[in-house]
């Protein structure tokens, strides 16, 4: 067993506790006990072994101020009929300073991987440089009234901005759940986005079959939502000759970089997970082609710029191929890259203002924090999941725990 995985016992029993207290609401009725088997497994306990050093909950919410909501919409079961299910889908949000700061934007950077797919309010972000709101995330079929739901929601909880007007652009991303969705029924309600902000909270936060994530299929696996964090330093650089660093010559900066995916892409036979060719081990298939998207959200408390953070946001590529995926035409594979850090700075009380950043040659440290987070993400997604049947007796397997370990171990790749 991993040791960092050991002291936790304590934390799965908080876990548990916090995820009744924030449960999957609305859910119309309970789902068949078919449908889905809850058990909460990370890929670290199965010895997956890893880059890097994680945060203490090894989750987006590490990076302080973060907070992670869901709808979670599970009903019927059975033949589909559009309109009526079965329904299998919901709504993610992430607020990136909490409901207590949402009046102050973050900035931000986004990059399209591949564009077969949606993500409303970026041409304002590249514009700006900021995000100003939350980062929501559902189905295909439910960005628009997704949308339209955060800017009412807005409208009850913020305020207007300095000129008095009322006005928001928001973020909503999606990726396609119609194999276990009745997606055109349309059963993602204004309720619902309501309930996955209002819900949003710090610490612990469900991964896999849950919120935008419900229905969605990673690998031909069961799919949905991952994340993942790493604990980075950057060192004070040592001054040049006759000179003095104001931190001391061993002093460093402590950052966290959190990652969270939407996980729905890739290939049975191209998943690769530690650098061993799982998929091609666990052969099978669900889609006739590379079928699915993925939404990946970026967060760090490191003080970064725009266009800093749009580097940040490329590095999502790299994570995501190493676990074997090749972007295929089908794929939305849209990421969003923010950071906490100079709060304030949109402000127009006064003519200019002070802001903190990472040198570019600094940098690389959080570079690869993100490319190893996203690959845990993902992994996450996979590990922490359930078989799940859905529209029309589809049903989609969750990745084995047993092979995993056993192919892992082949390859002498398992951490023990």
């Amino acid at each position: 067993m991993d040791k960092e995985v050991k002291p936790n016992l304590v934390f799965f029993s908080v876990f548990l506790v916090l995820l009744d207290i924030h449960a999957r609401e609305p859910q119309t009725s309970p789902p068949a006990k078919s449908t889905t088997e809850k058990k909460i497994v990370r890929a670290r306990n199965l010895g997956v072994p890893f880059d890097g050093t994680p945060g203490p909950l090894n989750a987006i919410t590490d990076v302080a101020g973060i907070e992670v909501g869901y709808a979670t919409i599970i009903r019927g079961e059975g033949k589909l009929v559009v309109g009526k299910g079965p329904v299998r889908t919901g709504v993610t949000a992430i607020i990136p300073r909490g409901h207590d700061s949402l009046n102050d934007p973050v900035y931000a950077a986004v990059f399209s991987l591949n564009g077969n797919g949606e993500m409303t309010g970026t041409h304002w972000i590249e514009e700006s440089g900021f995000l100003e709101g939350p980062v929501v995330i559902t189905n295909t079929h439910s960005v628009g009234v997704a949308r339209d739901a955060v800017i009412a929601w807005r409208i009850k909880h913020g305020a207007s901005d300095a000129s008095g007007y009322w006005w928001s652009l928001p973020l909503v991303a999606e990726t396609w759940d119609g194999w276990l969705n009745d997606t055109n029924g349309f059963h993602v309600k204004p309720e619902d986005v309501f309930h996955a902000l209002d819900s949003a909270h710090g610490g612990p936060i469900e991964e896999g079959s849950v919120g935008g994530g419900t229905g969605m299929i990673c690998y031909e696996f069961k799919g949905g939502n991952g994340n993942a964090s790493r604990k980075i330093e950057i060192k004070e650089p040592k001054p040049s000759s006759g000179q003095s660093s104001a931190n001391g010559a061993s002093a460093a900066r402590t950052y966290t970089v959190g990652v969270f995916v939407q996980a729905n892409f890739g290939r049975r036979a191209l998943l690769t997970i530690a650098g061993v060719p799982v998929g091609k081990e666990i052969p099978g298939s669900v889609y006739k082609e590379d079928t699915g998207s993925c939404i990946a959200v970026v967060a760090t408390d490191a003080p970064l710029l725009p266009n800093q953070l749009k580097r940040l946001a490329r590095r999502v590529s790299i994570g995501l191929a190493r676990t074997g995926t090749i972007s295929g035409n089908g794929s939305g594979d849209l990421f969003i890259a923010f950071s906490t850090a100079n709060k304030n700075v949109w402000a127009a009380d006064q003519v200019t203002h002070s802001v903190q950043t990472v040198p570019n040659d600094l940098i690389d440290p959080i570079l690869g924090a993100v490319v190893e987070a996203t690959e845990e993400a993902v992994v996450n997604a996979l590990v922490d999941n359930q078989t799940m049947t859905g529209a029309g007796n589809h049903r989609v397997e969750a990745l084995p725990h047993d092979r995993l370990h056993e192919i892992l171990k082949k390859y002498n790749r398992l951490k023990e």
